[in-house]
């Protein structure tokens, strides 16, 4: 460990592949590319819902992330910058695909008090997990997607998706509980 806490052995073999990438480097590029493409190819999968979908929408972030590479300056990860436009790129694709998503559309807009849910007696596998997320209407599973599984808060969902923080809330909590009636269906159906 550096005196600052930061790791010496990480950063900055990636700020030099980034700075050999601004040089044009396909090795660096292929490089990065082999570094980030299974966490960004899950990124999009669990936006968008589609295997192919999520392929080409992670290619296309990463054609992006290339050219866009003077951009860079450093301030946050480049996995975390390169993760921002895959998002954005995954959220360009629906957009396209449905024309507009209305979140605000989805359900009544208004902040809910937290009810708690009775506790799950059963253990459900990822799989399982995985398939009831898919399930989820698309405005559903983009917001818990984001807040469960890539743990951006409330705040930064509501910027990312262009709705009001209470919609976000409101999806949020209408997204877990209508996971768990999924779930339950599902163990009920296995029994």
């Amino acid at each position: 460990m550096a005196e600052n806490g930061k790791s010496e052995t990480f950063a900055p073999r990636h700020l030099d592949l980034v700075e050999a990438c601004k040089r044009g480097d396909q090795k660096a590029q292929f490089e990065l590319y082999r570094l980030y493409h299974v966490a960004m190819y899950n990124t999009s999968l669990r936006i968008v819902g589609d295997s192919d979908d999520a392929e080409d929408v992670m290619q296309e972030a990463f054609l992006k992330a290339f050219l866009k590479l003077d951009s860079y300056k450093g301030e946050v990860s480049f996995g975390a910058w390169l993760k921002r436009i895959v998002i954005n790129k995954s959220l360009d694709f629906l957009r396209l695909k449905k024309e507009q998503i209305s979140l605000e559309d989805a359900g009544e807009v208004r902040e809910m008090v937290e009810e708690s849910t009775e506790p799950l007696d059963v253990e459900y596998r990822a799989e399982e997990i995985k398939r009831a997320i898919y399930l989820l209407p698309e405005g559903y599973r983009l917001v818990l997607s984001l807040i469960l599984l890539e743990g951006y808060d409330h705040e930064e969902v509501s910027s990312i998706l262009h709705i009001t923080n209470a919609t976000s809330r409101t999806q949020y909590h209408r997204a877990k509980k209508r996971l768990i009636e999924l779930l339950k269906r599902n163990n009920n159906d296995h029994e």
